[in-house]
């Protein structure tokens, strides 16, 4: 009945990736199953190096740990990392605030663009910026990363992505957004999906009726839905009109809750844990940088908080049917090397999107509010589950 839990088996994932690169990006003698090999190889030896190259089987490395100087990843997903490609690449990273799934994007990115041989530390120089939430520093960002003529920019989140895409107009940098929620919402792309200019990337629409579907099962009883959004992030704007058009059919009430800034976090979550049944936490940046204020307001009111991605429910929230963000930053990182690699151009690809949603619960959080779970909801039904909550 459950979605089935997003994976990657490692062979499966070698041979998509070779397809995804095109021959620019991986060794002529490289192979599938000789790059599964190495990644074994690789994991047996519990150590890997961004060098490696895929005819060395004793000694590949993974583009997990090619994306480790960066940050750590949710997931390991041992992407195998080809051969070196000629030349050499300078690239601007905006992440618009640290939290776990952009982190996961990141990470993912950087080993999507390894896996296909365009590697940290080897042929690629990264210049990493975080706007820490503030649209004004996005937009300071992307305009140095045009002054320093970089080859790429890598928006993470909307409004880094709008602030690249602006500082871009009038240059040929090309732009690669991630955990963009409604790339049309944010005049990225036209509604049948292609570019508005040099610019392309992944959307991590949210699996809303999901959510939606999860929550209902869970708590047969609910009425009303509780969600906080910042009024200034197209994604957030979008999504909440998504889950408007789709509450009645759950018999839901969806009550929202607009901030301005994070300072508003701590007095809406408190009013808003007191007029509903159970919160369900978006991608809002703003609000998922201050998560842990929104649980507390919620543990105090004794009502869950559903998640939209897995660091969500580590931390605290209940549940989630939710995509999987290292996952996505591979798919982004892999586009990105098309057009590095000059195998296509930005301005030609529309976006993509990855369709698949995983339930992921938190037992302890279940425990913690007396909430009884569905059978279902277990790792023999599919689920991934944790019986502890993560603290930083």
């Amino acid at each position: 009945m459950k979605k089935k839990i997003a994976s990657i088996v490692l062979s499966a994932v070698c041979a998509l990736t070779l397809a995804a690169c095109g021959s620019s990006g991986t060794s002529s003698s490289a192979s599938a199953s000789k790059a599964a090999s190495a990644s074994e190889s690789s994991a047996s030896s519990g150590a890997a190096s961004s060098a490696s190259t895929a005819s060395s089987a004793s000694s590949a490395s993974t583009a997990s740990s090619a994306a480790a100087s960066s940050g750590t990843s949710s997931y390991d997903y041992s992407v195998p990392v080809a051969d070196p490609v000629s030349g050499n690449y300078k690239i601007g990273i905006s992440q618009f605030a640290e939290h776990g799934s952009l982190d996961d994007c990141r990470n993912g990115f950087l080993a999507g663009l390894a896996s296909c041989g365009i590697i940290e530390g080897t042929n690629l120089t990264v210049d990493l910026q975080n706007a820490n939430a503030d649209t004004g520093t996005a937009a300071t960002i992307a305009d140095n990363f045009v002054s320093q003529k970089d080859d790429l920019i890598c928006g993470i989140a909307t409004p880094s992505a709008m602030a690249a895409y602006n500082s871009t107009k009038n240059t040929d940098i090309p732009v690669i957004f991630t955990a963009v929620s409604d790339p049309v919402a944010a005049e990225l792309a036209d509604k049948d999906g292609k570019p508005v200019g040099n610019i392309t990337g992944t959307s991590d629409a949210l699996p809303v009726e999901a959510q939606l579907k999860m929550i209902r099962e869970v708590m047969p009883d609910a009425k009303k839905i509780g969600i906080m959004y910042t009024t200034s992030e197209t994604n957030s704007v979008s999504t909440i009109a998504v889950y408007k058009s789709l509450a009645s059919k759950y018999n839901f009430e969806i009550v929202e809750s607009g901030i301005s800034t994070i300072a508003d976090v701590p007095l809406a979550a408190s009013d808003l844990a007191g007029k509903v049944d159970c919160i369900s936490n978006m991608t809002d940046n703003t609000v998922v940088s201050a998560l842990q204020t929104l649980l507390d307001a919620a543990n105090k009111a004794k009502i869950p908080v559903f998640g939209s991605e897995v660091d969500q429910v580590k931390q605290g929230c209940l549940a989630s049917e939710g995509i999987d963000y290292y996952k996505l930053g591979v798919q982004t990182g892999q586009m990105a090397a098309k057009v590095l690699l000059k195998q296509s151009k930005a301005s030609e690809m529309n976006f993509e999107t990855i369709s698949e949603s995983s339930l992921y619960v938190n037992t302890a959080v279940a425990k913690n509010l007396g909430i009884t779970l569905p059978s279902t909801y277990s790792k023999e039904g599919g689920a991934t589950v944790f019986d502890k909550i993560e603290t930083s």
